[in-house]
């Protein structure tokens, strides 16, 4: 898909901003069993063709409305994916707005995790 330069521009500050991770220190957060949300930020039916095992999923579109009732603590850890990493970005700079303090976007996203060989489930 070949995104507008607008939209590239606002990824690009957003990603100024934030933290990201990747795929493999997320798996290793999985495995370690460090105390975090993986939350998928795609659009529903996205996430019905498949997701990251153990992901929540909070769609972009209501994000900044249902966070604050779905995860309460401001310290929480959490990792937003998206498809690529783009629109992850831009929620994790919202939640940053918000006050939550240790929030990530996971680099590359879900195509990155399906590339990577990540546990997926539908």
């Amino acid at each position: 898909m070949k995104h507008s330069r607008g939209f590239l521009k606002l990824v690009s500050d957003a990603k100024r901003k934030i933290k990201e991770i990747n795929v493999r220190e997320v798996r290793r957060k999985m495995e370690s069993r460090d105390d975090f949300l993986l939350i998928d930020v795609r659009e529903e039916h996205e996430w019905n063709e498949g997701h990251a095992a153990g992901a929540s999923h909070l769609g972009r579109g209501i994000l900044e409305r249902d966070i604050e009732t779905m995860v309460p603590q401001k310290t929480k850890e959490i990792v937003l994916y998206c498809g690529g990493g783009f629109r992850s970005a831009l929620a994790a700079e919202s939640l940053k707005k918000m006050g939550y303090q240790k929030v990530f976007s996971m680099a590359g996203g879900w195509r990155a995790w399906k590339k990577a060989r990540g546990k997926v489930e539908k």
